[in-house]
């Protein structure tokens, strides 16, 4: 093990760390940031009831603002979540009104069942609407009938940030923690991770644990600190992987 190594390692020995505390984000309309990347799908929640289908299908990298946008749609539309397993209700509450299902891909799901939300939605003029990270081709479905309704839903999917998109982000993310940064630090973080949101929320949430563990402010030597923790995490997971 390397001094720089031994000497993080003992840091850390030392420090209390806080207890982990959950930070619900913002997750109001005014409270998106509509990046160029965002806008089909922005105007699409903001198009209900007036969509082209009754079930859409979001599509994004992990912490790229579907569950944001599911958030607005529900107020909007007064929708339920839904649990599409076997022998569920789901088909029943999808008759009586706007359902969602996130995390599609993700999640248990009867193929049956969720056949049958689909049937409903379209038989008694309501909206579904599912999140997830891959498009419907990807998902494990073998039911040819629900093959082909996840085919005829519109789908809309969210592309990694930009450069201005990932600076707002992560200036959202510390204020979501009553946290306020420069656009120094800002930018100092931009250049030392990769340009992804679950790069930006993983960061941060160092950040923020480390300056609660010493009381400390957020500053640059802080932010490179936070991120080589991150980056020496992944270079051990990837030589354990080998």
């Amino acid at each position: 093990m390397s001094e720089l190594k031994k000497l993080a390692s003992r840091r850390r020995k030392a420090e209390q760390l806080p207890l982990a505390l959950a930070y619900p984000p913002s997750s109001g309309r005014d409270d998106l940031l509509v990046s160029e990347r965002m806008e089909a799908a922005v105007g699409l929640i903001d198009r209900w009831p007036d969509w082209p289908s009754p079930v859409v299908i979001i599509t994004g990298p992990p912490s790229s603002g579907k569950s944001h946008l599911a958030a607005i749609w529900r107020d909007a539309s007064g929708a339920t979540d839904i649990d599409a397993r076997e022998n569920g209700q789901a088909s029943l509450i999808a008759a009586a009104g706007p359902v969602i299902l996130e995390d599609a891909d993700r999640r248990e799901f009867s193929e049956t069942e969720l056949f049958h939300v689909i049937n409903s939605v379209r038989q008694n003029s309501t909206s579904l609407l599912m999140t997830a990270r891959t498009w419907p081709l990807a998902w494990p479905v073998s039911l040819p009938d629900l093959k082909s309704r996840l085919r005829a839903a519109t789908m809309i999917e969210i592309g990694e940030p930009d450069e201005e998109h990932l600076s707002q982000l992560i200036v959202k993310l510390f204020a979501d923690r009553q946290l306020h940064v420069d656009d120094k630090i800002v930018a100092y973080i931009m250049t030392r991770i990769e340009r992804s949101f679950s790069a930006a929320q993983m960061v941060v949430e160092n950040i923020d644990r480390l300056a609660l563990s010493r009381r400390a402010k957020v500053s640059k030597s802080l932010a490179g600190e936070a991120i080589e923790g991150i980056l020496a995490q992944s270079s051990q997971q990837d030589e354990l992987s080998q």
